[in-house]
């Protein structure tokens, strides 16, 4: 019987489909034989040839392995053919790894990037300009504002003072101040106006000084003085009251300890029989007739004095 040419196609189909089968048979096979003998270590150990071994044992199961399947598969078994290896590490295989972990490290790195992204955000459009702003307002008050305010104080003690020495002194700080602002001397400049505005606010108080006559206040005592045992210094204790009569709050400076504190109640050093006239006045009848020390005018620096005073001053006795 002749073929037709559709059958002689379909003929040829299936020759090479069993083909295929074939060929996909014995490399399974030869897999399966590698696998077999790198799971049962104790063949090599077996009596006999090793093809033969295996050869019994597919038989067993049914199935009767081509010789040249066995050695394919005992060679394969020898190098390692079927065996997986991972890969070696690498930047590559380090980017793999990242991938299939994404799910672990994508929250972490989302946040850090928020994180970074917020934070030089805040430097670059906060911090940064804000810290710019005070450069440059630092350098106009140090080239401007603190100059001109140096300025504004020296003309008002010139304007109000009733002392020469009051406006030499505050034409001096005033010089040093300015030169401490042009050098960038921030401190320097500070202290400057510091110092013109004390004097300034020297200049304006009025007040007179009197004597503390109290109950619970000592009127005067003395001491012996640290540098010199043998001498005696004789305080009598005071006290500034404005217009009204309140106290006034004043930088009194310990020649004990040479540090100006602000008192409202100070010792004032007199001569010795200054204070023992007090104090037979206090022994009279309890009250000291004569309080008024000294009294303090709207232009000057220091009060003008109605008793002797030695000029040295303390705060705690």
């Amino acid at each position: 019987m002749r073929l037709t040419d559709k059958g002689v196609n379909a003929r040829d189909e299936m020759s090479a489909a069993t083909a295929g089968m074939a060929a996909l048979s014995d490399d399974l096979l030869t897999m399966d034989v590698a696998d077999t003998i790198r799971r049962t270590p104790e063949l090599a150990a077996a009596p006999g040839p090793l093809a033969d071994l295996l050869r019994a044992g597919y038989r067993q199961q049914g199935l009767d392995v081509p010789d040249a399947v066995l050695a394919e598969g005992i060679a394969a078994a020898a190098d390692n053919r079927f065996v997986y290896a991972p890969p070696a590490g690498g930047f590559g295989l380090m980017l793999a790894k990242l991938y299939i972990g994404r799910r672990t490290w994508r929250p972490v790195a989302v946040a850090i990037g928020l994180i970074l992204i917020v934070g030089l955000g805040g430097y670059y459009f906060a911090y940064q300009p804000l810290r710019l702003a005070q450069i440059e307002q630092s350098r106009v008050e140090l080239a401007e504002t603190m100059p001109a305010q140096m300025d504004a104080l020296y003309q008002s003690i010139f304007d109000i003072t009733k002392v020469q020495k009051a406006s030499n002194d505050a034409a001096d700080i005033r010089d040093r101040g300015k030169i401490a602002a042009k050098a960038g001397d921030r401190s320097g400049a500070e202290a400057a106006v510091t110092q013109l505005t004390a004097i300034r606010d020297t200049l304006q108080q009025e007040y007179q000084l009197k004597i503390v006559d109290r109950p619970d206040s000592k009127w005067g005592f003395w001491t012996f003085p640290r540098v010199n045992s043998d001498a005696t210094n004789y305080y009598i204790v005071v006290e500034a009251l404005d217009a009204n009569g309140s106290p006034e709050s004043l930088p009194i400076r310990s020649e004990d300890t040479g540090r100006a504190e602000i008192a409202t109640v100070w010792g004032l050093r007199v001569p010795e029989d200054v204070y023992r006239a007090i104090e037979t006045d206090k022994a009279d009848d309890g009250i000291i007739q004569h309080t008024l020390v000294g009294i303090k005018e709207f232009g000057f620096i220091d009060p003008d004095y109605l008793i002797q005073v030695q000029g040295g001053t303390v705060t705690r006795w």
